[in-house]
């Protein structure tokens, strides 16, 4: 099974990744832990998308194609893969389309799920990483035990650039602009599946699942 998770900044588009890895035994491809990697590592695609994160912007097209491409080759996508935080641009998505056609594979459907602004910006503006582990918190749905401080390993916690609210404003815009016509061009062509992401993670995972059907219980 090949899926895309659609969605705005803060929609739980990762959350909502796990159980459907767990279920149907495919991997979860991240372009959000992409580019941090390629980031981290000071590669040349990462230092490029770096300059763009920053600002709240896009990275551009052929940097993020050339990252998925190389992402989809690699033997755990072999039997399918929950592909969240890409395509955010039509371009993308027909990029995307020629990847897997060179694969000899297309996408089985679409997932897009759905949330008003203010709630998005409240998701966003709270998360708290650990600058040691990665881990994620948020100091209203699920804060450390000691404020400021990793409950695994101790370390401080700080808010990512593109968490802050002005940031976050902007991340929105962007997306309202290149991502939204996303959920036309897939609602065109019989693949798209629109999720309220209003409640919570359990309610929402209900609705993906039913959103699904029974001819893609693989269970």
């Amino acid at each position: 099974m090949r899926v895309v998770l659609l969605g705005p900044p803060g929609a739980g588009k990762g959350t909502q990744a796990k159980p459907l890895q767990e279920k149907y035994g495919i991997c979860q491809v991240s372009t959000g832990d992409i580019l941090r990697k390629a980031v981290r590592e000071h590669a040349p695609l990462g230092k490029q998308a770096a300059e763009y994160l920053d600002r709240g912007e896009l990275v551009p097209d052929d940097v993020m194609l050339k990252l998925v491409a190389e992402r989809l080759q690699e033997k755990d996508c072999e039997k399918g893969f929950i592909l969240d935080g890409f395509p955010r641009t039509v371009p993308q998505a027909e990029g995307l389309e020629q990847i897997l056609r060179d694969l000899g594979s297309g996408l089985d459907f679409v997932l897009c799920i759905q949330l008003p602004q203010g709630v998005l910006i409240q998701r966003l503006s709270g998360r708290r990483t650990c600058k040691k582990c990665g881990g994620l918190y948020h100091i209203l749905l699920n804060p450390p035990k000691r404020e400021g401080l990793c409950d695994s390993c101790g370390g401080e916690l700080y808010q990512r650039q593109d968490d802050r609210e002005e940031t976050i404003a902007a991340r929105l815009r962007v997306f309202e602009t290149q991502t939204a016509p996303l959920v036309d061009y897939y609602r065109m062509k019989g693949l798209l599946r629109e999720i309220n992401g209003v409640g919570s993670s359990e309610e929402i995972r209900s609705r993906v699942f039913q959103a699904l059907g029974a001819e893609h219980d693989l269970s």
